[in-house]
């Protein structure tokens, strides 16, 4: 069993009914049927939503995900209507909510990986290869693949896993057009997003979509983009195959908690504990840093 160590009670706003409370969005709709994200400072880790939470972390979510639409937008349209938040919101919810329309969400998690790593790399050491995709011999921990591939997984509840699978299993549950538009989409706008943080001295490693389709059918990008919580970012100057890289996102946290100081034992299947206050510094000092060095503007949680 995982899942919340605490399943936090939704706030109430007049207008708005409450949905969904996610790993780290709660989730509302207003009177006119458009659905209200909430970026929270929650996070997660081994499938748990942590009882501490990260200062901040839901805006910086959510303006790189602003920031990243604005350089998509040729590329996919995107489901954001306004960032502004509702009439008699909670002030806390200024820069982590976005108003955005109503899809019908494609149940898969769109992946595209460039690099070696996660669970594509135990997969690759296991038969050489990646959802069902062949890899070449003699990669490594960190490797750069030949090209970049599209390697799907199915939509998990929380505190479930994500399950990787292939593209034939996608073509079978969706029909092989939908799942090449998905394939085709997901490589084109990982490709974008890895060209633009090469630029800016960072490696994309990986990433994953969320896509849905509107009244007409056209397929538009959903939930997050681009951010750490959903993609694998290293700094390109330490960049070193063979080894585990370092990262800009919550491996802090993760390695915090499968070491002794942590007094957890994971294989118990009991709640985490509360993170000491060092650990959640240095890991908000890792999305702001990841901020800044795409952005390139100061961030402000």
């Amino acid at each position: 069993m995982s899942g919340f160590v605490t399943v936090p009670e939704p706030v109430r706003v007049p207008g708005l009914t409450h949905l969904h409370t996610g790993k780290v969005r709660d989730l509302y709709a207003n009177a006119s049927g458009e659905l209200v994200m909430v970026a929270s400072d929650r996070v997660s880790a081994f499938d748990w939503v942590l009882p501490t939470e990260i200062p901040g972390k839901g805006r910086l979510l959510t303006q790189l995900s602003l920031w990243w639409f604005e350089r998509l937008d040729d590329l996919v349209p995107n489901h954001v209507v306004s960032d502004s938040p509702p009439e008699g919101a909670p002030a806390d919810w200024a820069g982590r909510t976005l108003v955005c329309r109503r899809l019908e969400m494609v149940p898969v998690e769109c992946v595209a990986r460039g690099y070696l790593a996660g669970s594509g790399l135990a997969e690759y050491r296991k038969d050489r290869t990646v959802c069902g995709v062949p890899l070449p011999e003699g990669l490594t921990d960190g490797s750069e693949l030949p090209e970049p591939i599209f390697t799907p997984a199915t939509k998990a509840d929380v505190g479930d896993h994500d399950e990787n699978v292939s593209f034939d299993v996608v073509a079978r549950a969706h029909g092989e057009k939908l799942a090449s538009e998905l394939r085709d989409l997901t490589l084109r706008v990982y490709a974008r997003g890895r060209d633009i943080a090469r630029e800016r001295g960072v490696v994309l490693a990986d990433t994953k979509f969320e896509f849905g389709r509107t009244d007409t059918g056209d397929l538009v990008l959903g939930d997050e983009v681009f951010t750490p919580d959903s993609s694998r970012y290293w700094p390109a100057d330490e960049w070193r195959p063979g080894r585990p890289q370092a990262s800009f996102d919550k491996q802090v946290l993760r390695d915090w908690l499968t070491s002794p100081a942590s007094g957890w034992d994971r294989a118990a299947d009991t709640p985490p504990p509360g993170l000491p206050d060092d650990v959640v510094e240095r890991t908000l000092s890792r999305y702001m840093e990841i901020y800044e060095r795409l952005t390139g503007t100061e961030s402000r949680v």
